[in-house]
């Protein structure tokens, strides 16, 4: 049994707990070092007990709070060699214990055993994650612009999914504070998931393990945690999925401690 606690997600910064009986591990870093090591205050665990850091990409959402991190805590990177080059050029004084992976790959962090695999975004090699403990797996979508035959393939078999619910597609694109190349670039196939894309992805896990979606990673200006819910939840219901629990996390405040299972 392990479990996880989304410590905050947006546009903001990211960052997930992820805690089984052996092994305390952040999925990314996005939010600062200082906001980093308050959350994990009010889930009742100090710095030093975090066994590593698991990247999925470098953009300043998820890792612009590990230079700072980095040098109060000797926490080992878990990433590719390509976000380790471009994070490493970014601040070059900073030094890390980098564990690199190569995407595709399996690796076990202690009681933690980890499958990564490539996903689309623009960024240098951004990956998605299934965690494995025992019997039960989380699945870590974030920032993609779309789900392959692979994702699909690896994300089945979770319990639990972690999946961006970044945008509603009618306010993106009537928000008027962004350009249309921004607008392009969001809805691309290298962008981020919508509302409906995401509701679309779990639909397609219901006849394997889902118990539970949690949407992250919403826009402030072109979403809200009541169009998320209420898009995914129309498209599961739709399918006769009721029992899928569905929660949504927050920019400001963690969440409820999930047991994936």
């Amino acid at each position: 049994m392990f479990h996880v606690t989304i410590l905050g997600s947006g546009s903001a910064g990211n960052s997930a707990l992820i805690e089984s009986a052996g092994t305390k591990l952040l999925i990314d870093g996005g939010l600062s070092s200082r906001q980093l090591v308050k959350r994990l205050a009010e889930c009742g665990v100090s710095p030093a007990e975090i066994d590593g850091i698991l990247l999925t990409h470098e953009h300043s959402d998820h890792a612009g709070g590990l230079n700072v991190w980095c040098k109060q805590f000797a926490t080992p990177i878990y990433c590719n060699r390509l976000t380790a080059e471009v994070l490493q050029k970014s601040a070059p004084e900073v030094v890390r214990e980098w564990k690199l992976f190569v995407t595709g790959s399996d690796f076990y962090i202690n009681d933690i055993a980890v499958q990564t695999f490539p996903v689309p975004h623009d960024a240098v090699e951004p990956a998605g994650f299934v965690l494995h403990h025992g019997n039960c797996a989380l699945g870590y979508l974030t920032d993609l612009g779309f789900a392959t035959k692979l994702v699909y393939e690896r994300v089945r078999q979770v319990h639990t999914l972690f999946i961006e619910t970044n945008h509603d597609e009618k306010l993106l694109q009537n928000d008027t504070r962004r350009p249309w190349s921004i607008k392009q670039r969001i809805m691309s196939r290298h962008g981020h998931l919508s509302n409906t894309a995401a509701a679309n992805v779990l639909v397609e896990l219901l006849e394997s393990n889902l118990r539970r979606a949690v949407l992250g990673h919403l826009s402030r200006d072109c979403n809200n945690p009541e169009l998320a819910i209420g898009t995914v939840r129309s498209a599961l219901n739709a399918r006769g999925a009721n029992s899928v629990e569905i929660v949504c996390a927050a920019q400001k405040e963690i969440t409820a401690r999930f047991c994936v299972a």
